[in-house]
């Protein structure tokens, strides 16, 4: 059974940094890439970063929204089956649920939440001005 947990949410202030973690389980993680995806109250979840697999032609790539390219980078550690992404210069705007997901689709690496079949229950990140 794919599994993917996620932590590490919190309060922080504003310019703070946080590490959010997605420990996954339950298929041959490297495979497959790996998104974060945020949802703020009263919007739309978007997707911020996303990893490829660690193998192949997508091994590592990385993307990142505009709103917090800069700000944000997103790592795995196959040894330990965890992504994190380290954020970085928080702002308000931050603050939602934040959720790692992964897809069937073994050299998937896009920020396209329709192509994610396996998603974690969230973390809140809260950032106070």
């Amino acid at each position: 059974q794919v599994r993917l947990v996620e932590s590490g949410g919190g309060l922080v202030q504003f310019g703070g940094s946080l590490r959010l973690s997605c420990v996954t389980s339950g298929f041959i993680s490297e495979w497959y890439g790996v998104g974060w995806f945020r949802q703020a109250p009263g919007k739309e979840r978007e997707g911020i970063s996303c990893i490829g697999s660690s193998e192949g032609r997508t091994r590592d790539s990385t993307y990142y929204a505009d709103a917090v390219k800069g700000r944000f980078t997103i790592s795995r550690d196959d040894t330990q089956n965890t992504v994190y992404l380290q954020m970085n210069s928080l702002k308000p705007e931050d603050t939602a649920v934040y959720y790692c997901a992964t897809t069937r689709t073994r050299w998937y690496v896009g920020l396209d939440e329709n192509e994610y079949d396996y998603w974690g229950q969230g973390t809140q990140v809260t950032v106070s001005s």
